[in-house]
């Protein structure tokens, strides 16, 4: 088992909890399915990360899709979220499957390593990016996938396009650009060969 510690998103920069109101509600997931949108990458018995998980729209999805076999780990810095997250997962019977891992400012353990990480919304809320993108990295299986998506408008594409950067740095492979609407998205790979020096 590996124990991979995450950077803990910048409280002063980390968008307040009760605004997650205007952004997690039924409009975004008709928007924004999370089954359909995670669909080509979660499967059964998968274990998965949703890092800045807010109040859980992409982990109650990526716990259908996971089914009773795998594990979906949250990580946030706020406890209310978590809370709110564990809430809507014991309400649509998925409790089981999830667990709630709140971040300090000295980061989060993860059990062990994942097949799947999603970051959405939330690297730009970290102190150190290009930190947060290599320990994201280390948590990964090799060949695992990563999925980085930000908010279009809210996040300049200068800014993204330095995090997109950050995670090739980290050791990211980029493997497409999914589209999702008023969202900048980009999907990574973990390689899964060894380089040598």
């Amino acid at each position: 088992m590996t124990t991979q510690t995450i950077t803990a998103p910048n409280q002063h920069r980390v968008c307040p909890w009760w605004v997650a109101y205007f952004f997690d509600n039924p409009l975004r997931r008709l928007i924004h399915p999370a089954d359909k949108t995670l669909t080509p990458y979660v499967a059964k018995g998968m274990s998965v990360l949703d890092f800045g998980c807010g109040f859980g729209h992409y982990a109650l999805g990526m716990a259908r899709l996971i089914g009773e076999s795998g594990t979906v780990y949250v990580a946030d810095v706020q406890q209310k979220m978590l809370d709110k997250t564990m809430a809507r997962a014991t309400r649509a019977g998925l409790e089981k499957n999830i667990h709630p891992l709140l971040c300090a400012s000295q980061g989060i353990t993860v059990p062990a390593e994942v097949d799947f990480v999603l970051a959405s919304n939330s690297i730009h809320e970290t102190p150190d990016p290009a930190m947060a993108l290599v320990e994201l990295f280390g948590v990964l299986k090799p060949g695992g996938r990563f999925l980085l998506i930000e908010p279009r408008g809210h996040l300049k594409v200068e800014a993204f396009e330095n995090e997109i950067n950050q995670a090739i740095t980290a050791g990211f492979v980029e493997v497409g650009r999914p589209a999702l609407s008023r969202q900048m998205c980009v999907l990574f790979q973990k390689s899964v060969l060894k380089t040598t020096t």
